[in-house]
């Protein structure tokens, strides 16, 4: 995943990893399943440095297990592919009986000029990477990812408290957001 290391993928996957280590554009790559019945809802990704490519390895080859971008549907299919434009809103649905197995990458974006193409790299290599996450112990976590986990964490709390009883939880908020002002103010 970008400049992560994840051991893991060339222990499981060796001949993949070499494949794809082949083509410098690919950025990150994946497997990735969509269970019969599951919906991934709509949303875009917010990095533009890269093209999504699917390539379907294997599929229910049913029109019901599609992926619509930007209003576009494309139902995948055992050995073919898709590339699409990430920032575009897409989602997924199999309405089938049937797993989808799909071979996932971020294919780097074409740019025409080198300040673009460097600061590409440059967020892919910093933020992107950050963004990692593990497949098995010794994988690397990005810090991003360990940062939602926290984030995770303290929503369990919040929600938690907000059920328990919404006047404190307000209160506790807003006493929250008072001393955080203060604090900016302070600096």
């Amino acid at each position: 995943w970008y400049e992560a290391e994840h051991p893991s993928a060339g222990e499981f996957c060796p001949r993949t990893v070499e494949i794809l280590r082949g083509i410098p554009e690919v950025k990150g790559a994946m497997f990735a399943e969509l269970p019969p019945g599951a919906t991934l809802n709509k949303h875009r990704d917010p990095f533009a440095g890269s093209l999504r490519y699917h390539l379907g390895l294997e599929t229910p080859n049913d029109d019901r297990c599609f992926i619509e971008v930007d209003g576009q549907r494309y139902s995948w299919r055992d050995g073919e592919s898709v590339v699409f434009d990430e920032t575009f809103i897409h989602w997924a649905q199999n309405g089938s009986d049937k797993d989808r197995i799909i071979l996932f990458c971020d294919v780097e974006r074409p740019l025409k000029t080198r300040w673009a193409q460097a600061f590409n790299h440059w967020f892919g290599r910093k933020v992107m990477t950050a963004a990692s996450s593990p497949n098995e112990d010794g994988d690397k976590t990005g810090v991003i990812n360990k940062l939602f986990y926290v984030v995770w964490v303290g929503g369990q709390y919040r929600r938690k408290l907000k059920n328990w009883n919404r006047t404190v939880y307000h209160l506790t908020k807003a006493a929250l957001i008072v001393g955080v002002v203060a604090l900016i103010i302070a600096i």
